[in-house]
């Protein structure tokens, strides 16, 4: 059905075919999961976000591309940082699975510089651990890890068979700093992948692991005294922290610390140093946003560099909340600088790009952030969600007091923040901050997915593998970026997919060269007529349907 894209011409005439196609999906389904699986469908409207089911258990039988808990914690969280042992406790295969799968890149300082990334730590447990306990394999893992590397930092964390036999992390954290001693810091994270209903239970517990132990533990200033920030949310995959270096460096700006792209402990440990944290990944890293404004004083804003105008739009934010002329003039300097290229190579793309289709099926923020690189393009995204969003990530932050607490978040640990006795300091008066958002900045606020999807567009939590076929199959997109499981799948309906948890082997997309590589790399997709040639199973094979009697 290449040829219905063609048909549908508009975005307005999307509308009523996309609340057939949800009609349609759901009478598919047993009733009494159609019913449950309808609340994590909607058919968008920027004006009056409607409510989503989301961060909710994946009903058993339907094929989930979510991750587990121990994915959001080790894979996401802190397997970027580049001077930290990350042990995973556990049986090979998790420790493998989380081992260099996102492309997370880092640059050392010097080759004396500690870059563990490279390395996959596991304690390999065997089914005796499982029946005897692996707690003295854990114990010498680390002794064999510091004896090899004698790392500042190890961290340790839990798997699935941990969780289940009962071996306690934190107590052999505490009896191995005690044992080697010498100000070595080892600290473990309890989460085990049953732990929550996706990898976003996993955020959450690395969010409150680097707060209790790395945050705060370093008082000294470094780098410049002028417009101190972090960075929250940004991984570095595929390079795209260097690019935002760069755009910082180059601006005056002195990034302090960035969670966790090219990250190190040191960097950690001094981010309360900083004046302003900027959070890219909402959903990964809000916890640490407002712990640190709770217990340090320290504002926070949502940024999203990706694209050419949002990085602009970051970087004027950025000036106007440090109000210098100065940094407001620089600013200016190099946007105006940076636009330059970036005009020229969208105005090539666009070319081939502009009335194309994409659907975006990602975790965290991109199926977010990365419609602005799509509409620079030309593009409407007709199709989009998270796998692992709740429902502040799709609505809006206005929505978290009535999100209700169920069972499965309760697993995870909720600590208490308070101001710090001696290093509290808000950086701005309430009068400042008055003044700011009376000029249109806007603290401690995210307006969701949905205020930025075209009207009448699908919103959809946890894609199923079933409703990803129908809709490939119905509206034939120009691009589908989702990540790797779905890649192969995807591409043999003659679909071009781009992944989006780890670029496949592209990147930087983040700021004005990201965004030019974006360009290029799209271009280059939607042109390819390979895909023609391709076709999916319905097209050249008869198949059977059915549907069930209850």
């Amino acid at each position: 059905m290449v040829d219905e894209k063609d048909k549908i011409g508009s975005m307005d005439s999307l509308v009523t075919e996309l609340q057939e196609f949800r009609k349609e999906i759901m009478t598919k389904y047993p009733k009494k999961v159609g019913k449950k699986r309808a609340k994590s469908i909607v058919v968008s409207n920027p004006d009056n976000p409607p409510e989503i089911q989301a961060n909710v258990r994946t009903v058993p039988g339907i094929i989930t591309q979510r991750g587990c808990t121990y994915a959001g914690c080790k894979g996401v969280v802190l397997g970027p940082t580049r001077d930290i042992i990350n042990i995973t406790h556990g049986p090979i295969g998790c420790g493998f699975y989380s081992w260099l799968t996102r492309r997370n890149q880092t640059l050392p300082v010097d080759e004396n510089d500690s870059n563990f990334i490279t390395y996959c730590f596991s304690t390999d447990i065997q089914d005796s651990n499982i029946v005897f306990g692996g707690e003295e394999k854990l114990k010498q893992a680390i002794r064999e890890a510091y004896e090899l590397f004698h790392p500042h930092t190890i961290a340790i964390f839990s798997t699935c068979p941990v969780g289940l036999i009962g071996d306690d992390v934190h107590r052999v954290a505490r009896h191995m700093m005690e044992e080697i001693g010498g100000g070595i810091n080892i600290f473990g994270f309890s989460c085990e992948g049953y732990r929550g209903v996706s990898q976003s239970a996993g955020h959450h517990i690395a969010n409150n692991g680097l707060f209790k132990n790395l945050i705060g533990r370093n008082d000294e200033i470094r780098g410049s005294l002028e417009y101190r920030v972090n960075l929250l949310g940004e991984y570095n995959i595929g390079g795209d922290a260097f690019e935002l270096e760069r755009i910082f460096e180059k601006c005056g700006i002195n990034l302090v610390a960035t969670f966790s792209g090219n990250s190190t402990i040191q960097k950690f440990e001094n981010a309360h140093t900083a004046d302003l944290n900027m959070v890219m990944c909402h959903r990964s890293i809000n916890y640490v946003a407002e712990m640190m404004e709770t217990a340090f004083g320290i504002p926070w804003i949502k940024v999203q560099p990706i694209g050419a105008s949002s990085t602009a739009k970051m970087l004027r934010k950025i000036a106007q909340y440090f109000g210098e002329k100065k940094l407001v003039d620089r600013v200016e300097e190099v946007i105006a600088e940076e636009m330059v290229e970036v005009g020229e190579a969208c105005k090539e793309a666009r070319k081939h790009t502009t009335g194309k289709l994409a659907m975006l099926f990602v975790g965290g923020s991109r199926a977010h952030h990365y419609q602005d690189l799509f509409e620079e393009l030309g593009m409407t995204t007709i199709a989009a969600g998270y796998e692992f969003g709740h429902r502040d990530d799709y609505e809006g932050r206005r929505v978290i007091p009535n999100i209700q607490i169920d069972a499965d978040s309760r697993n995870i640990e909720e600590i208490t923040v308070t101001k710090d006795a001696t290093r509290y300091n808000p950086r701005k008066t309430e009068e400042e901050l008055k003044e700011l958002e009376a000029n249109g900045m806007e603290f401690n606020e995210y307006h969701g997915l949905m205020k930025q999807m075209e009207r009448g567009a699908l919103v959809i939590d946890d894609l199923s593998h079933y409703e990803m076929d129908k809709l490939i199959e119905r509206y034939h997109p120009d691009v589908f970026c989702a990540g790797i499981k779905e890649k192969f799948c995807v591409q043999k309906m003659g679909v071009p997919l781009k992944q989006l948890h780890n670029y496949d082997s592209g990147g930087p997309y983040a700021g004005f060269k990201g965004a030019i590589n974006f360009y290029r790399d799209i271009e280059m997709i939607v042109s390819a007529s390979i895909w023609k040639e391709l076709k999916a199973p319905w097209e050249s094979e008869v198949h059977i349907e059915a549907t069930f009697v209850y």
